[in-house]
Order: structure tokens, then sequence, then C-alpha cells
């Protein structure tokens, strides 16, 4: 099951430690980031089956989302694979997956269940998230679980969004899922980063969020990762750098680059809307914007944003 946040920590403590060489070493500081920035990154093939093809995206939202809240998620997956949003775009973002073998991914949003009533309450462990995937039963599918910001969930502050797979009773096949938590009130500072003040690190002002709402605008970028980790690694045997068991995928091996010149606790160089303050790196359909994180890209071995 692929999670990310733990590698963005690592990522900020080191960047304490590159302040603290940079105040003392100024031009050793400088010849160490030039040598680290050189260094290709590499996520191996382990000749493991990927999610191609037309692949449909159910959503089992769990617990009270406003009918905004549904439609800036639903607006988001129907964005990647939209040509006619302007540039850059969301399914600009979304072809890198393309450059990994067995080429397209096309995402079409399916089935979508309400579970209003919480019915299994409101602290979530890893078989409740399971037990709500398995409410489709669909092959060639990637079953989404979402669960609202007064919804605790196992785990939740570490990893803020994961994907996994299930088996079938027969053991033949496995189907994928995904969840991603509203991190709203839950977290912030980890999950809904730039768009909240960091727990970690260089404490620079948060980034205003483009459709409004920090803990949505949060689940799309965690569901931006997961998504893109789940095509490229669905069953622990795709692409990815380190043990399977914690793998470094797609987009989480990139975590906290959104645009050019980003450095750990500073997420780059992003585009600004004039008339609302809110930053954001890509377009989608109905005029929403997105805040997208950093993709590796196969042919470059490189981390690639889109501005």
């Amino acid at each position: 099951m692929g999670s990310y946040h733990g590698f963005a920590l690592l990522l900020l403590c080191c960047c304490c430690c590159c302040c603290f060489i940079g105040t003392t070493v100024e031009g050793s500081a400088r010849k160490l980031t030039a040598l680290v920035e050189q260094q290709p990154l590499v996520l191996k093939y382990h000749n493991g089956a990927l999610l191609k093809g037309n692949i449909t995206v159910n959503l089992i939202w769990y617990g009270a989302f406003t009918p905004i809240q549904r439609s800036i998620i639903v607006d988001f997956i129907q964005s990647l694979n939209s040509p006619r949003a302007p540039l850059p775009s969301a399914s600009l973002w979304w072809k890198t997956t393309e450059k990994y073998k067995g080429g397209l991914s096309t995402l079409v949003v399916g089935k979508q269940v309400l579970h209003e009533a919480y019915t299994l309450g409101k602290s979530l462990k890893n078989i409740h998230l399971v037990a709500l995937a398995n409410k489709v039963n669909e092959l060639n599918a990637i079953n989404v679980v979402l669960t609202a910001k007064d919804v605790a969930v196992e785990g939740f502050c570490s990893r803020c969004g994961s994907h996994g797979s299930i088996r079938s009773r027969d053991g033949k096949t496995r189907k994928a899922y995904v969840w991603v938590g509203n991190s709203e009130t839950q977290c912030p500072g980890q999950c809904a980063w730039p768009f909240h003040q960091p727990i970690y690190g260089p404490q620079t002002p948060p980034l205003v969020a483009p459709n409004g709402d920090v803990g949505v605008d949060g689940m799309i970028i965690n569901l931006a990762t997961v998504l893109a980790g789940t095509v490229t690694n669905p069953f622990n045997n795709g692409y990815f750098q380190g043990p399977a068991t914690a793998p470094l995928e797609a987009v989480s091996a990139c975590t906290g680059i959104f645009g050019s010149g980003a450095y750990p606790g500073d997420p780059g160089r992003v585009l600004v809307d004039k008339s609302t303050g809110a930053s954001y790196n890509a377009h989608g359909v109905n005029g929403r914007k997105f805040l997208l994180p950093a993709m590796w890209d196969p042919q470059s071995s490189a981390c690639k944003t889109l501005v």
C-alpha cells in the first residue's frame, strides 16, 4: 500500500541540515546542492502489471460532503483526460503516465456511492476502507474511498492518502482501490500543505487554495499522488524505488515539488489567479484550477512540473 508523507518530513529535515551548512560553509553548500541535483532519480520497473487503457473510477463518499466539494473532485478526475482545458492543464500533467510501459491510462468517472450516515462510525481502520472499497465490484476499475473532514482514519497523518489492492475470493484477480481523507481539521500542515502552514521546516506563508477549500484542494494533491501511483504500481510490482512495503512512486518520489525552483519547504514558482490570489499550476474542465505535484518522467529520469 503506497503512502508518501513520511518522505516529505525527511525532505524537510534535510532542508534544516542544508540551511545549517549554508550558514557556515556557503560555497561548499552550493557545490553539494549542485551535486545532489545532478543525480538522476530512477524508479525501477519490477515487471508487474500496470493499469492501462480505459479505467473506471468509482467514488465512495463516506461522511458529509457538500455538492460543491463533490463537484471539485469529480471535475478533477474528468480533467485528467480532457483536451478542452487551456494549458498548462491537468490532462498534460496526466499524460506523463503514458511514458510508463503500456501507454495511456484513461480515467472515466463511474458509479458514485454516498455513505452519509456514517454506518461504520467516525473512526475507521484499514479493514473498514477495504470494506467500503468492496462496495463496487468491477474489473479494470479503481474504487476511490473519500472520507469527510470529521472522519478519523488509522494512520491519517502519516499518509494522508494511500492505495492498495483487493484479491478476489478465488485469488485469481485483484482490483485496485484508493483512500484519501479531507484534512481540513486533521493534520492540515502535513496533508493540506502548501495551503496550510507546515508542521515542520521553514514556515513559509500558505498559498491560497484555487477552489477556495483548503481541505478539498489538499485532497486533490493527495488524490493526484495516489492515482498516479495506482496506475503505475497497482500491485506492488510496477514502478517504484525502495522497498515494496514503503515504495516511492510516480509522484511520491517527487514530494513537495509543485513548480520550478522548489526546495524543501517551498513549493516552487506557480501561477497566481489575479482576481482571487489563488495559486495553481493546472487548468481543468468547467473553468477549474488545480495545484498538482510534480511527477517522475521515465524519459528524463527527473521530477517534471507543469510550470
